[in-house]
């Protein structure tokens, strides 16, 4: 349920105008729940999407009318946030609206997402529409056919409007690059708004997309959706294929994802990106359309384990575990117990495990490009770490630390037989200044990576586990968002799904947050 929802009367939003002064908007820090009226003309962008689909069937709204909302919303917001880049010319896309209206007054509808408007992540290749991964080097790159996932949302009836923005190369969790420079945070912006997805969670927070799809390694959809008050899921290993893929067995980590302003939403999508795939070994086979039923479910009795810090393990800004530790009252309210939980391997071991096997994967991909000196000296130093400590690798050590993953999932076995899930904050710092890169140091600690900073994700992403990250609250100096990681067993995702839909009921001031930007009259 999303209260920010209005109760919506059909109205033709055709003649709304872009604001004028978008680039003057002035957003300030949020305080801890605002509860703010939303303008009368954010009526249909304000909808949540599985209420925004019901409508296009009924016929309530036209896929034009919502194409044209979420338009004005693009331009009053986007030129001061720069979530999304990219952007197919507005009378295509009422074109295209129309002709989704055509087949709705057949009885056609495509599928769930029938005339939504959707940006695609800018890591994801996407038939005709420029798809860069915010690097230079692939300024001008137009692919002729879409990824899984991509297709899958067309032929779901997405309308895709352009490209959410990510870093260079999708490295790091600040979404910067030199093609489109750095996307803001939704309640600051000021700061940043996390990567990779970090476009898709600011289109997403400021309304103007109903749902945003993303990839994750290094906590890509989770980061960005703690640190943009909307949720964000990283599902199993193999629940949504990645293909095409070079490398079919050996890239096990990063997988694509859905992001949603509520829990309902993120399924209804996910039961779009899954399902088997016969180019995709590891594929799971499960009907994806039980993703878009009821999540109620009775949690009375249920166990979390808080992990925490990993037992002091982690550098953790000030503010942040106590905004999580918070949170986890939520919890009790729907009947579960919540207790401190320890993981067998300590922090450093699992990041030693987590480069290697990230040199390994993400080294491989960029290879192509440091092989050819004129394009290495156009990547930015974090990929060229990344390539380099590939180069450097021994099979021996890509072995121990194969092993030593196989002990990180074996870790969370033994726990899940204690506890129904686990619980971890989706990032060590709340949002930081946007001129910072990345945070060189954390509570007093150094930080010898670009994303130190994030190793609160690895150990999941590692184990291969269905992840939600959920809103956790405001905290810091600046009242800024964080998020929880909701950790469920192996194959899980559909509890793991219903134990957040339980939280998010929980904690009604997730809905009753809106960022300043969303006030009546701000411009």
């Amino acid at each position: 349920m999303q209260s920010e929802s209005p109760t919506f009367t059909r109205r033709t939003l055709l003649g709304v105008p872009a604001a004028a002064a978008a680039t003057h908007l002035i957003a300030s820090p949020a305080p801890a729940a605002p509860s703010l009226p939303l303008p009368p003309a954010s009526e249909i962008t304000a909808l949540g999407a599985t209420d925004l689909a019901a409508a296009i069937r009924r016929r309530d709204l036209s896929s034009r009318e919502v194409m044209t909302a979420h338009l004005a919303q693009i331009d009053r917001l986007n030129p001061r946030f720069n979530a999304i880049v990219s952007r197919v010319p507005a009378d295509q896309l009422l074109e295209a609206a129309a002709a989704s209206d055509e087949d709705a007054a057949k009885g056609r509808f495509r599928g769930p997402l029938h005339g939504f408007p959707h940006a695609v992540k800018d890591t994801a290749p996407t038939r005709g529409i420029r798809s860069t991964q915010g690097s230079p080097l692939l300024r001008d790159n137009i692919p002729a056919a879409d990824s899984l996932v991509v297709s899958r949302m067309r032929d779901a009836g997405a309308i895709f409007i352009g490209k959410s923005n990510v870093p260079e190369f999708a490295l790091g969790s600040h979404s910067y690059n030199p093609l489109f420079g750095v996307t803001r945070n939704a309640w600051n912006p000021e700061v940043s708004a996390g990567g990779s997805t970090g476009g898709g969670a600011v289109a997403l927070a400021l309304r103007m997309v109903p749902l945003a799809d993303g990839s994750d390694f290094g906590g890509s959809l989770r980061n960005p959706a703690g640190w943009n008050n909307v949720f964000g899921f990283r599902p199993s290993f193999g629940r949504v294929p990645s293909v095409p893929s070079s490398d079919v067995f050996g890239q096990t980590f990063a997988t694509s994802g859905p992001m949603a302003r509520s829990v309902s939403d993120l399924a209804l999508l996910l039961s779009v990106q899954a399902g088997q795939d016969a180019r995709s070994p590891f594929s799971l086979p499960d009907d994806p359309a039980r993703f878009a039923g009821s999540l109620d479910r009775e949690w009375k009795g249920g166990r979390i384990g808080w992990l925490g810090d990993l037992q002091g393990g982690l550098a953790m800004e000030p503010g942040v575990l106590e905004t999580c530790v918070k949170a986890l009252s939520a919890f009790r309210a729907i009947g579960m117990t919540v207790e401190a939980a320890k993981l067998s391997l300590t922090a450093e071991e699992m990041w030693r495990i987590a480069v290697t096997l990230r040199h390994w994967s993400v080294g491989a991909d960029l290879m192509g490009f440091y092989k050819d000196p004129a394009k290495r000296e156009r990547m930015k130093p974090e990929a060229i770490w990344e390539v380099e400590g590939y180069l450097a690798l021994s099979a021996r050590q890509v072995a121990e630390a194969s092993e030593g993953r196989a002990r990180i999932y074996q870790a969370f076995r033994t726990l899940f037989e204690t506890y129904d899930f686990l619980v971890l904050p989706t990032a060590q710092v709340f949002p930081f200044d946007v001129e910072t890169l990345w945070p060189k140091q954390v509570a007093g600690r150094a930080m010898d990576s670009y994303h130190r900073w994030m190793e609160v994700t690895l150990p999941a992403t590692m184990a291969g586990l269905p992840t939600l990250a959920v809103p956790a609250g405001f905290g810091g100096a600046r009242k800024l968002p964080i998020g929880l990681q909701l950790i469920g067993p192996n194959h899980a995702d559909l509890a793991v799904l219903q134990v957040g839909h339980a939280y998010e009921q929980a904690s009604p001031w997730i809905h009753k947050a809106v960022p300043t930007a969303l006030r009546a009259n701000s411009r």
